[in-house]
């Protein structure tokens, strides 16, 4: 049996700026290192403009018409949108989601034990992931196992340092018990 791999995808560059010889239009609207607006010019009026200044032309809205083109530094422009994008990345929040694992006899210190990691986990904003897998006969008790993880959310939302709700309720797969529960603030 032969096994296909499937390429992955690329991401998706950001658009590359359209520099000097590279600009197609014959008229451009230009904006000279000022930021002040000289209007509708060619492009050969625009280029000269822009080797006088000892800049590049830059295509900044190609899809305008005529094209808008800037006079700046290109090096420089590509640099500060790179450095807002890493910016913008940084800020980004990531929320993990982490697993506390209950078993069918779990010992009450096992138990309080579980509940106050999910504490801490939810304090510092992930969400949690409570599971618990039935093994042989202990398929046989399925509404002890919904009693158990119940028992376990119904303690971390009588806690007072958070407020945990359930985002995706008790659900059954096979001898598998799931539950979802976020900190909302």
């Amino acid at each position: 049996m032969r096994i296909k791999f499937h390429r992955t995808e690329r991401k998706k560059e950001e658009p590359v700026f359209k520099a000097n010889n590279q600009i197609k239009a014959e008229e451009v609207f230009l904006i000279d290192e000022n930021d002040e607006a000289i209007g509708k010019i060619s492009l050969s009026e625009a280029l000269e403009k822009a080797q006088e200044a000892d800049l590049d032309l830059v295509e900044v809205n190609p899809k305008n018409n005529p094209p808008v083109v800037k006079i700046v530094n290109l090096g420089q422009l590509k640099y500060e949108r790179d450095k807002l994008a890493h910016k913008q990345k940084m800020q980004q929040k990531k929320i993990d989601t982490k697993n506390i694992r209950l078993s069918f006899r779990i010992s009450e210190h096992d138990f309080n034990m579980r509940l106050s990691q999910a504490e801490k986990f939810l304090m510092k904003d992930n969400k949690i992931k409570v599971e618990l897998i039935l093994k042989g006969r202990e398929k046989q008790y399925p509404k002890k196992a919904a009693e158990i993880i119940n028992n376990f959310v119904e303690q971390l939302k009588a806690k007072e340092t958070i407020q945990a709700e359930i985002e995706q309720p008790l659900t059954k797969q096979g001898g598998r018990f799931n539950i979802i529960l976020i900190n909302k603030k």
